[in-house]
């Protein structure tokens, strides 16, 4: 059997526009990407994104507060992380690693986003950013994080299927 033909000017599905958050969340990849890679100053880098063409897209209070987050507590976030990695954190891929840290940093300060939008806002990122199968290990990683830091909402289990905006 045959796959259907496509008329050669057929659209393509329409994607789903990207929410602020997840512009944020993208400009926090790549700032953090930015500090492992090429070791640049976190303001030099927060200053650069802000000042990126599509910025404007992004949730502004968000990036800023998530940036000052990750940038100024990334240590202690290792720390949080390291014991659910498989080897010393420094060695994981500088995408992965930038992800899981957002991850982090979202179930322990961000009580008002669901756990599990925390983490497939994470698998969403490793998806786009990272390697082949880096989701499924960022996935892993912060499911056996969101008990230790999210205990009474994992416990409690799914409410509603009605899906927040974030």
């Amino acid at each position: 059997m045959t796959a259907p033909e496509v008329p050669p000017n057929a659209a393509a599905p329409k994607a789903k526009p990207k929410s602020a958050r997840r512009w944020a969340r993208e400009f926090a990849v790549q700032g953090l990407y930015e500090f492992f890679v090429g070791g640049h100053d976190p303001v030099s880098i927060r200053l650069r994104t802000e000042g990126d063409d599509d910025f404007k897209r992004a949730d502004k209070e968000f990036f800023r507060e998530m940036w000052r987050g990750l940038s100024e507590d990334w240590e202690p976030l290792v720390a949080l992380v390291q014991p659910h990695v498989d080897r010393p954190f420094a060695q994981v891929s500088p995408i992965e690693r930038s992800v899981i840290l957002i991850g982090a940093w979202e179930l322990k300060n961000r009580l008002d986003i669901p756990y599990r939008v925390a983490i497939n806002e994470s698998v969403e990122l490793a998806k786009s950013f990272g390697g082949t199968d880096g989701h499924k290990w960022v996935n892993g990683v912060l499911d056996k994080l969101a008990p230790l830091l999210r205990a009474d909402e994992v416990a409690a289990g799914p409410r509603s299927r009605a899906k927040p905006a974030y």
